[in-house]
């Protein structure tokens, strides 16, 4: 036997990949089992854009469920991607980077100085004359990262070395040992310091923010490290914040303590009950805010955006981790107002607004390092996610479904799937503009042609398997023998119908070698030869539609999907299947036969009750009694299970159903399929006695 190897590759969406385009029969099929049950157009409409659906061809077309999967299946690769742990680490690696340039630049001047006076000494020596550029001049020889009072600094040794450089002026070299000296002690301390900075990151900030740098490198790593960890600590509550802390001045530093003061009692304000004074406040501080704040309220939930990211990452983190950013946040703010403002400020949005409103954290289980910055941006990402599975959830109709965000889902899911969205979006308009729904006021529902479109995809489960019979219409999977004749040829086989395709044979005979000559001018023909056509069979069946006319029916709001069915498949035997025979049972307290003509105005048994499926098997086991075809079968429609019997010429009813009505309906069940007739039942509902009953 042999194996076939089949194999898929798949690539990221670059807009050359195609979606197959949606079709109003592709969607009446997948309807069809949902409008059968309980006809109800926007029902299976919604069923379908949640749920989606597969081809005809076997491809899957996804709804929002299938959306809603492939989000989480995102975010979780996210969270199997990075280590949170790797961020703190990363801020430990660079204040340790900080030490050692500050180590390398100590070690850099003092060889430097140490040269200069090497050099200023061998010149002495040769009783050569000083001139203003000596290189061997104490202002030569001064280390040139040598702390100062530039940029805020607060070093007070760097500041006394600057004055006694100044004070020496340019002399000659006998000053260089003093400075030399000056500069190893001075290098000593430094080194000192550097060998106690204590090992807890957050600890070794606030010590080196006392520290004074003689590395101009390792000063400007320094300060970008404070300006990242004070930028995120800002911006994650003010949009408007894009100054770093260390390039405000104190006016700058000033308002923005009073600032915070104002918001932070205003907050307050709205704690107590008293009026907060918003407008006042946004007329002078909105700028820190952005465009679009209109309310107090909005501003809350503005700024509980901007600080989601952050309480999402420590809320992600271990107790231990968190301890150490919170640690490195307050060592980097070295205003003590604006880190006194700022843990009020946490506080007061904490009491108003209601915990579950602030983002969940996550588990993170990858090995993937990042940055502060990256987790943040991380941490905003799968907000996104979070919110836009609740968009997601929360659609109920075509406007919300509408109303989602492309520009998003684009962002978050791709391309493709963005297009599946828009393919769902269109579903109903592409089914009104077929003619299989229309809209009322009451929402849509089907139009004839959708009945009858329902009925053809019922028609065709029904008959998917048939046995060989009389010919009539219907197609079987099976060829050869005396069926009918089609276009597709073959080479013939011993007890083929003798159907020759006289062109193909001539040509079998000369592609072989024949041709005609003087002596012979015919082609001479071998059974080899023989082109023949394949052969099809069409079969005919007889149908006893059995229809539930209960009350139960009506109660439940199934009589009328049942009466369309009932009607498309009328329609469609007469109309696509002449051959065919069909007859119609009426069955609740007794069962009875219904002409066609009558099937429009057929209704439901008012004034009896029960559903005596047992006289209506029996009915339809009579009628198909007289059918003598190999393809006899009843189809069921029914909200319910069994619930009259007849017993000794009597009707007898019970609900819930005994036993014995069980039984008695199922001996006729027996007898149905002892006369080789088939079953298909239709379920309307689905209660434990008709599930175990089926």
């Amino acid at each position: 036997m042999p194996i076939y190897r089949f194999g898929s590759r798949y690539s990221r969406w670059d807009g050359s990949q195609q979606i197959g385009p949606l079709s109003a029969d592709d969607l009446m099929r997948a309807m069809s089992d949902d409008l059968m049950q309980d006809g109800d157009v926007n029902r299976a409409l919604q069923r379908l854009f949640r749920w989606g659906f597969q081809r005809p061809d076997g491809e899957n077309v996804p709804g929002l469920q299938g959306l809603m999967q492939r989000l989480r299946e995102r975010r979780q690769q996210q969270l199997e991607q990075y280590n949170l742990q790797s961020m703190l680490n990363d801020i430990a690696e660079r204040i340790e980077q900080i030490v050692a340039t500050e180590r390398e630049g100590i070690e850099r001047r003092l060889d430097k100085t140490s040269t200069g006076e090497q050099r200023s000494s061998s010149r002495s020596g040769a009783a050569s004359p000083p001139s203003d550029d000596d290189s061997g001049s104490p202002r030569d020889s001064v280390p040139e990262g040598q702390p100062s009072s530039r940029g805020g600094e607060t070093g007070q040794s760097g500041q006394g070395n600057r004055e006694k450089e100044q004070q020496s002026g340019n002399t000659d070299g006998s000053a260089d040992p003093d400075l030399q000296k000056l500069l190893e002690a001075m290098a000593e301390r430094r080194v000192q310091q550097l060998d106690a900075l204590p090992k807890d990151p957050a600890a070794a900030i606030r010590a080196l923010t006392e520290y004074d740098f003689m590395s101009p490198e390792a000063r400007q790593q320094f300060q970008e490290l404070l300006d990242m960890l004070q930028q995120q600590m800002t911006q994650q509550m003010f949009q408007g914040m894009q100054q770093a802390l260390s390039q405000m001045t104190p006016e700058d530093l000033g308002e923005m303590r009073q600032m915070m003061q104002e918001l932070n009692e205003m907050l307050e304000a709205r704690r107590r009950g008293d009026d907060p004074g918003f407008q006042e406040f946004m007329h002078r501080w909105g700028q820190f805010f952005g465009p679009g704040v209109n309310s107090l309220d909005e501003l809350m939930e503005r700024m509980q955006q901007q600080m989601g990211a952050m309480r999402q990452l420590m809320q992600s983190m271990t107790s231990d981790q968190r301890g150490q950013l919170q640690g490195l946040m307050q060592a980097a703010m070295q205003d003590e107002g604006l880190r006194e403002q700022m843990a009020r400020l946490g506080e007061n949005l904490g009491a108003l607004i209601p915990p579950e409103q602030w983002q969940r954290g996550y588990e993170f289980s990858g090995d993937e390092s990042l940055t502060l910055e990256q987790a943040i941006r991380l941490m905003d990402r799968l907000g996104d996610y979070d919110k836009l599975e609740s968009e997601f959830r929360d659609v109920r109709d075509w406007d919300d479904l509408a109303a989602l965000d492309d520009t998003k889902i684009r962002d978050l899911l791709g391309e493709e799937e963005e297009e599946q969205l828009n393919q769902l979006r269109q579903i109903a308009r592409m089914l009104e503009q077929a003619g299989y729904i229309r809209q009322t006021r009451r929402g849509y529902e089907l139009t004839p042609q959708g009945v009858r479109k329902i009925g053809e995809k019922a028609l065709t489960d029904i008959f998917a398997d048939l046995k060989r019979d009389r010919a009539g219409q219907h197609d079987l999977r099976r060829e050869g023998g005396s069926g009918d004749r089609t276009d597709v040829t073959k080479a013939y086989e011993f007890g083929d119908p003798f159907l020759l395709d006289i062109p193909k044979t001539i040509m079998n005979a000369i592609q072989r070698g024949e041709s005609p000559s003087s002596d012979a001018p015919g082609v001479r023909l071998l059974p080899r030869d023989f082109e023949v056509y394949r052969t099809e069979y069409t079969t005919r069946t007889a149908t006893v539609l059995m229809v539930d006319m209960s009350r139960s029916m009506l109660y439940n709001g199934c009589f009328n999907a049942a009466k369309r069915v009932a009607l498309a498949l009328d329609s469609l035997i007469r109309g696509k299947y002449p051959r065919d025979h069909l007859s119609i049972i009426g069955f609740s307290y007794l069962a009875q036969e219904i002409k066609p003509a009558d099937l429009p105005s057929i209704d439901w048994n008012e004034y009896n009750y029960g559903t005596n499926m047992q006289h209506g098997f029996q009915l339809a086991r009579q009628i198909l009694g007289r059918e003598k075809g190999a393809n006899r079968q009843i189809i069921v429609i029914t909200d319910g299970e069994p619930t009259a019997h007849f017993d000794n010429g009597h009707v007898r009813f019970s609900y819930p159903p005994t036993p014995r009505t069980f039984q008695e309906t199922l001996r006729e069940v027996i007898r149905c399929t002892r006369d080789g007739i088939t079953i298909n039942t239709f379920m309307l509902e689905r209660s434990p006695y008709m599930v175990q009953f089926i």
